[in-house]
């Protein structure tokens, strides 16, 4: 995968939980007696969101035209503004659609405007601060989730956009804290699966595992469980297992035929399988239902891996030039590696000064000055990008790149080796390289380095040359015996 989000948030875990801040989103009166009726799409939207479950997309839409009907008549009332902006969000992210995001902004907005944040409206904040995460702006993010944390500590979706803020800036260690906090307050699947993308951007294979199996077991919508199990099959994929990841995206999708992450995720298994002809199927597939930037990098690089160079430079310009968020990593991969590096280190260092020090930020810059000729400064970003924790193959494949370069042979050959090992197919393009490389460096060689060999102290000639080795040294003749010192080393008195 290009993006690793660390963050790697390309679409926020649970993100359909942002609902449940909403606290008073429609609930239909009940008329007459007897048994309600079952509910209709827009109350099952919002007992899922309540529940912090991901409702389907057909219930979100229906959600979305059941609150704009409302406010068209009651224009005044605060808390369907807020519910409505927030759907509007989760929308945009969860399609790919950014025409979702400025109306998110007017109705979150309006809101405010009819009950202040002085006034207690956390609901809008709260959406204002999810639509900041939606749209890659980490300080806003952080700066709305830390004001909702501070009214009302206890309002468990705060915690989720801040794990994404802090996430996006390379704050890990707040990240972690408020992953804590969140399990503290709310149980059920999307705790476990952000339990799972802590674990994961630690290092912690086993511990991601058992958490999002444990958040497949607890999704209470089918929605809410096609998203738990794309992300099994995505850490079954960054450990190189791609049949296991292959069958957790088919149990997704026979869950929500299109769902998009798991059609993107089945489309990287099939091409690591050597089944390009289905993954370019899938990719297709994918980009229709979920338009992703880094979706149309990886797809445009099977495409050249394969030699069909004219359809991999279709969706390269089609990336340069679509309405974009959250793209910068994958703009910078691409210019990096299919067109101009100096321009791609140009746009990562403005990133990097905005303040997002993501692990993929870092990795993406120090690629991006390797390839413009500048591999002492960009093995700093590598380094940042490897030692936070997250085990990526891109990124142990990049730093691997950077010190061969440097004739940093003996890390290089451990990095190299150890994208390989991680994910062998981590890459179409990438992942023979990296097996090329490894192959050119050799085995490692038996002599210990110069700088770990131990020293060996040199032997003067009278004249204090170094002695010739070739000749060997003649045994120095013994002293007279009067100017012999005693056996203990003291020197002998002096004689008249």
């Amino acid at each position: 995968m290009k993006t690793q989000n660390v963050s790697r948030t390309v679409l926020a875990a649970g993100v359909g939980a942002v609902l449940a801040a909403t606290a008073l989103l429609y609930v239909p009166e009940l008329v007459g007696q007897g048994p309600p009726p079952p509910p209709g799409p827009a109350e099952r939207a919002t007992i899922a969101a309540h529940a912090g479950a991901q409702a389907s997309l057909p219930d979100l839409a229906a959600l979305i035209t059941d609150r704009e009907k409302w406010l068209r008549a009651h224009p005044d009332d605060d808390a369907s503004w807020a519910a409505l902006g927030t759907a509007y969000t989760e929308r945009g992210t969860r399609i790919g659609d950014v025409r979702d995001y400025p109306r998110a902004e007017r109705a979150l907005r309006r809101s405010l405007a009819e009950r202040p944040a002085a006034r207690g409206n956390v609901d809008a904040q709260l959406g204002l601060g999810a639509l900041a995460g939606a749209r890659g702006d980490w300080k806003s993010a952080k700066e709305w989730g830390e004001r909702v944390r501070k009214a009302a500590p206890g309002r468990w979706p705060a915690y989720q956009v801040l794990i994404d803020a802090y996430n996006g800036l390379g704050e890990y260690g707040a990240a972690r804290k408020a992953a804590e906090r969140l399990e503290e307050l709310h149980a059920g699947a999307v705790v476990r699966t952000r339990a799972a993308q802590t674990y994961r951007d630690r290092g912690w294979r086993e511990d991601a595992d058992a958490a999002a199996l444990d958040a497949v077991a607890l999704a209470e919508t089918g929605a809410e469980k096609a998203a738990s199990l794309a992300r099994l099959g995505d850490l079954s994929w960054e450990r190189g297992e791609a049949e296991e990841a292959l069958a957790r995206y088919g149990a997704a999708l026979r869950l929500v035929r299109d769902h998009g992450p798991s059609l993107a995720g089945r489309a990287r298994a099939l091409a690591g399988l050597g089944r390009a002809d289905e993954a370019l199927r899938d990719w297709r597939a994918a980009l229709a239902r979920l338009p992703l930037p880094e979706y149309v990098l990886e797809a445009g690089e099977l495409y050249e891996s394969v030699g069909l160079d004219g359809q991999a430079r279709a969706l390269y310009e089609r990336l340069r030039k679509g309405p974009w968020v959250r793209a910068e990593v994958a703009l910078g991969l691409l210019d990096a590696d299919h067109g101009n590096p100096v321009a791609a280190v140009t746009r990562l260092r403005a990133e990097w000064a905005r303040g997002h020090r993501s692990v993929g930020v870092a990795d993406a810059l120090g690629w991006a000055l390797y390839r413009a000729g500048q591999p002492k400064e960009a093995l700093e970003y590598a380094k940042r990008a490897t030692d936070e924790g997250l085990r990526s193959a891109l990124f142990a494949y990049h730093r691997g790149e950077i010190e061969r370069t440097l004739a940093q042979h003996g890390p290089a050959r451990r990095h190299l080796a150890e994208a390989l090992r991680i994910n062998p197919h981590f890459s179409p393009l990438l992942a023979p390289k990296a097996a090329e490389a490894v192959a050119a460096l050799g085995e490692p060689s038996d002599e210990l380095p110069l700088e770990l060999r131990p020293e060996k102290p040199e032997k003067a000639t009278d004249a204090g040359k170094p002695a010739d080795p070739a000749k060997p040294e003649k045994p120095e003749a013994p002293a007279a015996a009067a100017t012999e010192g005693p056996s203990s080393g003291t020197p002998a008195p002096d004689t008249p």
